[in-house]
This record gives structure tokens, C-alpha cells and sequence, in this order.
């Protein structure tokens, strides 16, 4: 079983896939710079919470096509 993210990163999350698909890959160090450009988080933990639930959105986008 995985760890439960909390709405604040899901929201953010899925708004980023849906305005900027095209920019994220299934690589967490290049997602990870990008969600840096779009957006302004200071805390470390919660921008790589952040890019890890955006990492596996894409994932499981490439593995449902």
C-alpha cells in the first residue's frame, strides 16, 4: 500500500497535468525541475511529494493508452 496524499497535492497536482501534459515525462528529476518553474513551494519534502504524485499521474496515463 502507498502513502495517502492530501487534497492540497492531488488539486495541484492533476491542475498541472491538465494545463501543461506535454511537459512532464515518467523521469522524477526532470519533473522535479519542472514543477519548480510552475510552481512556488518552498518546503523541499512537499515539492518532491508534489513531483512524485505527478510522476506516477503520468505513469499511469502512459499505461492506460
Amino acid at each position: 500500500m502507498g502513502r495517502i496524499k492530501t487534497t492540497f497535492i492531488k488539486r495541484i497536482g492533476k491542475d498541472l497535468l491538465e494545463n501543461h501534459p506535454d511537459k512532464f515525462t515518467t523521469d522524477f528529476l526532470k519533473n522535479k525541475a519542472i514543477v519548480d518553474q510552475f510552481v512556488e513551494i518552498k518546503s523541499k519534502k512537499l515539492k518532491n511529494v508534489l513531483t512524485g504524485y505527478v510522476t506516477s499521474l503520468k505513469k499511469q496515463q502512459l499505461a492506460n493508452r
